[in-house]
């Protein structure tokens, strides 16, 4: 949020950028204070700062406040919160207390969403997830933004070539579970080395499941950024292997990073990507894919190269932040 702050500034548009919880609180929380007299502070921020519109990336008390003061209120929405609350329902928050949090925490949300300025999805595979809850609601796609400089050559791993690098965590089944289409992929590419980086809940049932493959190395987490870079400075061949992603950050890194992308034709994936020009999209499930993809891209050296070069000017021109502050104001020109 601080580079797409500094953007907009670099525009003309004066922003404060603030932690929303500190100023703004209420019930579900610890502090029993906070429960009536959690927004003062969001009361004297808006005296001292009188802001035209906020923009929040989460349903809070924050824009639930800002809904109070007639303040137009913008919200990114980066993930699927309708099937991530189904989720938390079905496994996380089973007692009666942690469900009433749940319910509690929802109808902030839905207050947020109905009563907000425009809701902002990250790519228009979500905007049209929205629209089936909120047909009525205006929405309008906030394309996240990266920073290009931050992604450049870096020190390298040490890495047994030709290498395929995955890097996501498995915190959803419904994402994770895609990862088992490799199981053929890696019987039949033994001479090439699988390296995963990523953690989470349902790592052991991958794993498990690869252990008796020689050609798969898991790393566990890496540290952000530092050794991120560094592993997709050394890979060959970036996969994401994913059931479901709306915006994934890795692959626009990837890209910048000059990789070549293959990745699963799922969720957002194909708007973070360019099918057969950064790199390659496969159907879910289709091992063939996977095999024919990765096999085409390492051997194929100036391909490799080409897609690389490719991805790289493709993530520049389309998440820049300068474009994404250009759209953002446009957009809330419309409502002045």
């Amino acid at each position: 949020m601080k580079e797409f702050s500094d953007a907009l500034e670099r525009l003309g548009v004066e922003c404060k950028l603030v932690k929303d919880s500190d100023y703004s609180r209420g019930f579900p929380n610890k502090n029993f204070k906070d429960w009536f007299f959690g927004n003062s502070e969001f009361k004297k921020l808006i005296k001292e700062f009188p802001p035209d519109a906020i923009f929040v990336d989460k349903q809070s008390h924050f824009g639930a406040a800002a809904i109070d003061a007639n303040i137009p209120l913008f919200i990114l929405l980066r993930g699927h919160y309708w099937s991530e609350l189904k989720y938390a329902k079905e496994t996380l928050y089973k007692t009666k207390k942690m469900r009433i949090v749940v319910w509690l925490r929802d109808r902030i949300a839905k207050k947020c969403f109905k009563n907000a300025t425009a809701i902002l999805p990250i790519c228009n595979y979500l905007q049209d997830i929205v629209k089936n809850y909120y047909p009525k609601q205006d929405t309008h796609v906030f394309l996240e933004g990266i920073s290009s400089s931050h992604w450049k050559d870096a020190s390298s791993m040490k890495l047994k070539h030709p290498c395929v690098g995955l890097l996501q965590d498995a915190n959803w089944w419904g994402k994770t579970k895609e990862m088992l289409t490799l199981k053929k992929v890696l019987e039949k590419m033994p001479e090439t080395s699988f390296y995963w980086a990523g953690d989470g809940p349902y790592r052991e049932k991958i794993t498990d499941e690869f252990d008796e493959f020689e050609n798969f190395h898991w790393l566990g987490r890496l540290d952000y950024p530092d050794k991120v870079r560094d592993f997709l400075n050394e890979i060959d061949v970036y996969a994401l292997v994913s059931g479901m992603d709306l915006a994934p950050l890795t692959l626009k890194e990837a890209q910048l990073m000059r990789k070549p992308v293959i990745a699963t034709n799922a969720g957002g994936i194909p708007e973070m990507m360019v099918d057969g020009k950064t790199g390659f999209l496969v159907k879910e499930g289709d091992y063939e894919g996977w095999i024919l993809h990765l096999s085409n891209t390492i051997n194929e050296k100036e391909l490799s190269r080409k897609l690389g070069e490719e991805g790289q000017q493709f993530v520049k021109e389309t998440f820049n932040w300068e474009k994404i502050a250009k759209n953002f104001v446009q957009i809330l020109n419309q409502y002045k």
